[in-house]
């Protein structure tokens, strides 16, 4: 039953790291937001129908889409195992399940797509990536499997005249992170008093609070703008400053311990992204500076 808003908006992988994050935003905004995913999480807005559906079961896809008829879609939900999704067969899996539900979607009266795509689908080599001069020479299943949905969605757009666009994501922290990635882990280490094991540090990446890139994701799918577009903040950031940021909060310099634990092979010196398309053609900009973020991070561990 619909409750009179025009724009319906689906999330797939609602319970995820950004997914859970753009279901207040987009009830902010007129939207009648409908949420799907593997999992029930135990903490969900209320006001929001919640559907838990595996998409890629293409039955029950199809029940779903049918059911809501949505008009617009926010698509992330992927293949998501810490250590294992990079080269997951799995993957191949969800370039199949998403194909089949953005055919379902267009087959419902689906007037708007946006998708989640990775800084992965780049040439890692290249350094500062952009959307129309990096290419596109991925060194994993993951983006390998990201990229090639990428260039179906947009096929699909051009034939069927689907408005759509795919944001590829860099680096991101904050509420409800996995708590082995890299700034939770070190939060969750210093807040219990251990030593923070980090490699040289040296590394330079491009970071977002995962706020903000909900935030940028809504503004995307609010936008016209057609395309792949980095969900960046265009700032180099060095992994040691991130750390450091989180210590300096906590107090805790003195027990961060860099070049204590090898860089991973193969680790890239420097991927940042150019924000330029989505700061100067969907007209977004973060709200978090780094401190602010990773201070608001803190707090919630």
């Amino acid at each position: 039953m619909h409750n009179g808003k025009t724009m319906r908006v689906l999330v797939t992988g609602a319970a995820g790291f950004v997914g859970k994050h753009c279901l207040p935003i987009l009830m902010s905004k007129n939207f009648e937001v409908y949420a799907a995913d593997v999992f029930v999480p135990e903490e969900k807005p209320s006001g929001v129908p919640w559907h838990a559906v595996d998409l890629l079961d293409t039955r029950h896809t199809d029940e779903l889409l049918a059911a809501i008829q949505p008009t617009h879609l926010l698509h992330f939900a992927w293949y998501a195992k810490p250590g294992d999704y990079w080269n997951s067969l799995e993957n191949i899996r969800w370039v199949e399940g998403s194909l089949h539900l953005l055919r379902a979607f267009h087959r419902n009266g689906g007037k708007r797509v946006v998708m989640a795509g990775t800084c992965a689908e780049y040439d890692w080599g290249a350094g500062c990536c952009s959307e129309d001069v990096t290419p596109l020479v991925p060194s994993t299943l993951y983006g390998t499997c990201k990229n090639a949905l990428q260039h179906l969605l947009k096929d699909f757009s051009r034939v069927t005249g689907l408005s759509s666009a795919w944001g590829r994501i860099f680096f991101l922290y904050g509420p409800y992170e996995n708590p082995n990635r890299l700034v939770s882990s070190v939060i969750l280490n210093l807040l219990q008093n251990k030593t923070a094991l980090c490699s040289h540090g040296n590394q330079i990446r491009d970071f977002l609070h995962v706020e903000d890139v909900a935030s940028a994701f809504v503004a995307l799918l609010e936008s016209n703008v057609m395309g792949p577009v980095n969900i960046a903040s265009g700032r180099p950031v060095t992994l040691r400053e991130v750390v450091l940021a989180a210590a300096d909060y906590l107090g805790a310099r003195e027990r961060v311990q860099f070049g204590a634990i090898p860089a991973p092979e193969n680790d890239p010196p420097l991927i940042v992204g150019d924000s330029h398309r989505l700061a100067d053609e969907v007209g977004w900009h973060p709200e978090y500076d780094l401190a602010t973020g990773i201070a608001q991070t803190v707090r919630y561990w």
